[in-house]
């Protein structure tokens, strides 16, 4: 089993493993560069484990990550570091889902293109997409590292697991790390294809009836 596939009986210290495996992977395929995005996971009903602010996701140490309650006060932190600047987005998720376990703040590429060009979300070129996580919504634009991006997820993540931040990357959440990127794997590639399909110069959409078909499924 995936060290990224946990319970809610996982260890402090596997759960921090996690996050470290979940970041080299997530820095190596270039879904977050240099020390952007930010990962959490949901210790217990009251407490977050989340990166410190400033450090490569690619090269974390297990003291790099702090412990928070879920009003945003720092529990355990070695070295005296800062918790994430995008805490306030995942507290919302934490307080708002009690069903997911995990967050993963990235910067993909592709689908961060999308919003820089003013484009909507392509989730009806891939029946993969309309079978696993639906419509994607885009957030308003919202000054990053700051309230307003909690305030930009609020309406938007009690009914979505994936969620494109305008001119800011993404954000998906899972019952553990391993579902959370898969949702992001699967975004960014959608948003590849989409753009390879349009330097071919034709995007064929897959016909509504289908559509609404699919997600019944």
């Amino acid at each position: 089993m995936s060290i990224l596939t946990f319970s809610p009986t996982s260890s402090e210290k596997d759960l921090r493993l996690a996050i470290l495996e979940c970041g080299r992977i997530c820095y190596q395929n270039r879904l977050m560069v240099s020390n952007d995005g930010n990962l959490s996971v949901r210790l217990d009903s009251k407490r977050v484990l989340i990166t410190a602010s400033g450090v490569c996701k690619g090269r974390m140490e297990a003291d790099d990550l702090l412990i928070l309650d879920l009003n945003g006060n720092v529990i355990e932190s070695h070295d005296n570091s800062r918790p994430s600047s995008e805490t306030p987005m995942h507290l919302e998720v934490y307080k708002q889902r009690p069903d997911v376990r995990a967050v993963i703040h990235a910067h993909p590429v592709f689908a961060t293109a999308l919003t820089v060009a003013g484009q909507d979300f392509p989730d009806d070129i891939l029946p993969e997409v309309a079978l696993t996580l639906g419509k994607i919504p885009i957030t308003a634009y919202a000054t990053p590292s700051s309230q307003h991006d909690a305030d930009a997820i609020r309406p938007l993540i009690r009914d979505h697991d994936a969620i494109i931040l305008r001119q800011h990357g993404s954000l998906t959440v899972g019952r553990d790390l391993d579902e959370a990127l898969i949702h992001l794997e699967r975004l960014e590639h959608v948003a590849e294809v989409f753009w390879r399909a349009q330097m071919l110069g034709n995007v064929q959409r897959i016909p509504p009836g289908e559509l609404k078909r699919l997600s019944g499924l």
